[in-house]
């Protein structure tokens, strides 16, 4: 089939390669402008973008798709170069930008979008950490005929999976890389028998952005949200307490049944110190200082007695 493929990150990029492999005929990539990044803020391209261009594939960086908005200017060329790919459909994963109804219209077979969430749970930008956050026992990945609406379009395909006990947003969203670009390819090979099924309209929920602020730790809350939050905020934000005058990051954890003033230190156990919380308690086991890399968090200084969260 002859694509236009839209997309930006890691997510997106595994499923333009398998794209690429089962012989679509990709004739064009939407992503994202490159960005500052690294300690030296030198400008990236992203990972969509490394791809389309050692595959050979034209790349269009457009900063806006509204032809009435801020960036009008680039929508209008953006526009033009999606008239001359004459794509029959378009593929979209994780692109960035909300697709306004021109270009949802542009395609004969329209946009189908490959969403991180079993529809319509989730629905938004960040359906990875929120699932596990929530404590979700299963996730998967929803091919979706996209429309105006968030994540409102109609459902083609649908493959469930289950969390593991441990699962991180890394490992998370490696795992649902890998099943939506393999659904993908299976949507496009079926795409004339798989019907248009509508989102239910019970268990809708909104997977709002990560902030960076929501890294700091609520020792009032109880260990079993907070444990769930640090492999939610694995490897973005992370989780934060201040101690001693400095922010620790704290990356691993593991339940035990302590009780105590939330954020003390109760005691120290052979893999990191435990943590009272508004319910049960905390081991943590990895930790990182200012500066510092993740590792152990045995030995690092915390003793009994010892408040966290307080700066």
């Amino acid at each position: 089939m002859r694509l236009v493929f839209a997309g930006t990150p890691e997510f997106a990029a595994l499923a333009l390669d398998a794209l690429l492999a089962a012989g679509h005929d990709v004739v064009g990539v939407l992503t994202q402008p490159d960005r500052p990044a690294g300690r030296g803020m030198k400008l990236q391209a992203s990972p969509v973008k490394l791809r389309a261009l050692a595959a050979g594939v034209a790349v269009a960086q457009p900063q806006g798709l509204r032809l009435d908005g801020r960036y009008a200017e680039d929508a209008a060329a953006a526009q033009l170069q999606l008239q001359a790919w004459m794509p029959e459909l378009m593929v979209v994963a994780a692109y960035g930008l909300i697709l306004p109804r021109w270009v949802l219209q542009l395609p004969p077979r329209g946009c189908l979008n490959i969403h991180a969430s079993l529809l319509p749970r989730w629905r938004g930008a960040a359906p990875i950490q929120r699932c596990i956050e929530a404590g979700d026992a299963q996730t998967g990945v929803t091919i979706m005929q996209m429309d105006e609406g968030l994540d409102t379009g109609a459902m083609r395909l649908v493959e469930t999976l289950a969390l593991a006990a441990d699962e991180t947003a890394a490992t998370l969203h490696d795992r649902l890389a890998e099943q939506g670009a393999r659904l993908i390819v299976q949507a496009l090979e079926q795409l004339d028998a798989l019907p248009l099924q509508a989102q239910p309209t019970s268990g809708v929920s909104y997977a709002a952005k990560i902030e960076k602020r929501e890294a700091l730790i609520d020792w009032c809350q109880d260990a079993g949200q907070i444990e769930r939050r640090l492999r939610a905020f694995d490897p973005f934000p992370g989780g934060q307490t201040a101690w001693q005058g400095e922010l620790l990051k704290v990356w691993r954890a593991r339940p035990a049944q302590g009780c105590g003033q939330p954020g003390t230190v109760l005691a120290l156990h052979h893999d990191g110190p435990e943590v009272a919380c508004g319910q049960d308690s905390l081991v943590l086991t990895e930790l990182q200082r200012p500066g510092g890399r993740r590792g152990a968090a045995a030995g690092l200084g915390l003793s009994p007695g010892d408040r966290l969260g307080l700066s």
